[in-house]
């Protein structure tokens, strides 16, 4: 069951990055693209849908970092799998978005 275990900390990390710019763009009262808008993740969302979206994101993320196996603080397999989740997610998020809003 490791690597089941490890495959849910990877993608709660992704889930985990992703909730910040949905978040951020939510909280402050921005635009920006979510699944729900048209064309899906291209076009943009209202900031309640982008909060909202970051709180579905941000639940994820913590049901499959926290709610699967055993979890300590310190560096251990779990942040480690959490980290590299969050790291790659961030550094994709930041290119798909960069591409999409033409920066």
């Amino acid at each position: 069951m490791a690597w089941q275990s490890d495959l849910a900390h990877l993608v709660g990390g992704v889930f985990l990055a992703n909730a910040l710019p949905h978040l951020v763009k939510g909280v402050t009262g921005q635009r920006f693209p979510t699944l729900f808008a048209r064309p899906p993740g291209v076009g943009e969302s209202s900031p309640l849908a982008n909060a909202f979206w970051g709180l579905v994101n941000l639940g994820v993320g913590y049901a499959l970092s926290f709610g699967v196996g055993q979890v300590s603080l310190g560096f251990t397999r779990w942040t480690l799998m959490v980290g590299i989740g969050f790291a790659v997610g961030s550094l994709v998020l930041a290119g798909y978005f960069g591409r999409v809003r033409g920066r």
